[in-house]
């Protein structure tokens, strides 16, 4: 609910402090005296149009901050969270600062933000209904969640959603299998060759590598040879090795022996280096052996490595894809194939689900549908019940719940919700933001708030001259529904009607007075809070008029007693 209103420099406003309590407040002062400036200012809080001439003669900018406290998980917050504003404890604070060329900046709790993100936030927080300024139940977009809410229906429609969602999401995979089957249809020719190609081809993963590895080792293979035959004819011996290392070592070992029985303590250490020598030497003779073994000098193995290698590169070339992704491209054209192939069966269970998927669907949307009708005759008759004493008897107010075509549907269920009105008998009814204007508009608002008090977001509901045109028991019964719904939402009013003022919690006075010197007279308007004593005189000038007489005092007190 609104807390507090401060207004600086706007048209006739100097300077205000309005603190504001719950229930029903009441605005009053005589015609002219700038009640329309208190809703304007108050607008340019909420994010109303604004322009040069809101700001009061004189002055370099106007200011409006209006604070509201507001309950947890209110709309309002997932607004100020999906932009990243910061939250504070005590509620949300919105101010508009409106300069002399007609700029504006809007803030929330000190935060700068757009125009548009406070129109969207004073949207939920304040609903006005007025001559020239109608929201929130004017707004179709809102009538569905309204009567969902009026009787009772709101999990079923959040039931609904997840529905919605599902027959969604089932038509997507559906529409996305049959663009994909048309499109392997039309490339059927070139999978099949493809898939062809690759398959005789066999590419295996890492086999690039592998065949590099040999083709390398089949190249280096002559020259690997003729050094391991090098290697062990200096070993061994040769041709031109003069005897080799073994014979040497086998010939020292002998000269060692034939003197070892003479000093075997000096020769014994030699002797063992020679023969571990001749062990190190005998095992690489055998690795030389078992190496050469190993080599293969099949130059026709070399030619087959190396057809391979070129086929998987220029394969890979063709596809524009290295050699390694070969094969997964392999199994992604078979799988291609294979949709064509089975695409009956595939796309047949995918068709299952979403007809299904839409069914289930369906049936939700035809039973919440039909709840909402009967929900939306419960709602015309509690509605036209309320008409007759606000001297709207021979209006009538109508729940029209209009079932869309399927292209139509939405999360919300297959229907148009749609509040109508018709204020004349014989009339068609219309949409409310076509009926009568003015204060007939205001009444029909009333009674519609009235029989949904406590639905919708706003925790402030601002009626202008609700009572336009009515005096007498009508005047009365707005004032009566005017305190009903108070006990549900914080209610203002703007009122000329003794019957409704009387029936207030809180009560201010709006007037105008003259300040400054002379010769630079200017002209104020001031909103001062009446006790109770001043509120009995206020009431009697405006049952009297410009003379007040005991008789409308007496009369005042009538009115006090009977909201007692």
């Amino acid at each position: 609910m609104l807390t507090h209103l401060s207004i600086r420099d706007i048209v006739l406003i100097e300077r205000l402090e309005l603190h504001v309590s719950n229930g029903l407040g009441v605005l009053t002062g005589e015609t002219g005296a700038g009640k329309s400036i208190l809703l304007d200012a108050l607008g340019l809080a909420l994010g109303r149009r604004a322009d040069a001439g809101l700001v009061r003669a004189g002055a370099a900018q106007g200011v409006v901050t209006a604070a509201f406290e507001v309950a947890d998980k209110h709309p309002a917050f997932a607004l100020l969270a999906e932009q990243g504003l910061e939250v504070a404890e005590d509620g949300i604070v919105l101010r508009r600062v409106v300069t002399v060329d007609g700029k504006s900046r809007a803030f929330v709790n000190d935060q700068a933000v757009s125009v548009g993100l406070l129109r969207r936030l004073g949207d939920t927080l304040v609903e006005i209904h007025g001559q020239n300024d109608e929201q929130g139940l004017i707004d179709s977009a809102v009538h569905r969640a309204l009567l969902d809410d009026y009787a009772g229906l709101s999990r079923d429609a959040e039931a609904l959603k997840g529905r919605y969602r599902a027959f969604r999401d089932a038509e997507a995979a559906l529409r996305e299998a049959e663009t994909a089957a048309e499109q392997a249809r039309r490339d059927e020719d070139y999978l099949r060759h493809v898939v062809a190609e690759l398959e005789d081809l066999k590419p295996l993963s890492g086999e690039e590598e592998e065949l590099a590895g040999q083709r390398s080792l089949l190249q280096a293979g002559e020259k690997l040879a003729v050094a391991m035959q090098e290697a062990e004819a200096a070993l061994l011996g040769g041709e031109r090795g003069g005897g080799g290392v073994e014979a040497r070592l086998r010939t020292s070992l002998r000269a060692l022996e034939r003197v070892a029985d003479r000093a075997p303590d000096q020769v014994a250490a030699a002797s063992q280096a020679a023969e571990a020598a001749l062990d190190a030497v005998a095992r690489y003779a055998q690795e030389l052996e078992a190496t050469a073994r190993r080599l293969d000098l099949d130059p026709q193995k070399l030619e087959r490595v190396e057809e391979r290698l070129f086929a998987l590169r220029a394969a890979a070339r063709k596809h524009g894809v290295p050699v390694g992704d070969l094969a997964r491209l392999t199994e992604q054209f078979a799988e291609r194939l294979a949709l064509i192939d089975n695409q009956a069966a595939s796309l047949g269970k995918l068709a299952k689900a979403a007809s299904e998927a839409r069914a289930a669907f369906s049936a939700g949307a035809e039973a919440l549908s039909t709840a909402r009708r009967k929900a939306a005759a419960k709602l015309d008759k509690a509605v036209a019940a309320e008409l007759g004493p606000l001297k709207l008897g021979a209006a009538k107010f109508q729940t029209a719940v209009d079932t869309l075509p399927p292209e139509q549907w939405t999360s919300d269920g297959a229907d148009r919700v749609t509040f109508q009105a018709a204020t004349n008998p014989g009339t068609a009814p219309g949409s409310l933001a076509k009926i009568a204007s003015g204060g007939e508009l205001s009444r029909f608002m009333l009674a519609l708030r009235v029989v949904l008090a406590g639905r919708g977001d706003a925790g402030t509901l601002i009626f202008d001259e609700v009572d336009r045109g009515v005096g007498g028991a009508t005047a009365a019964a707005v004032g009566e529904r005017l305190a009903r719904l108070a006990g549900k939402v914080q209610v203002l009013v703007v009122t000329h009607s003794p019957q409704v003022a009387a029936k207030g919690g809180e009560h201010w006075r709006i007037a105008k007075r003259e300040a400054g010197p002379a010769k630079a007279r200017t002209t104020i308007t001031e909103v001062a809070p009446l006790s109770s004593d001043e509120r009995r005189e206020e009431i009697a000038r405006m049952l009297a008029g410009a003379t007040i007489t005991d008789a409308a005092r007496a009369a005042a007190d009538d009115l006090l007693l009977q909201k007692a």
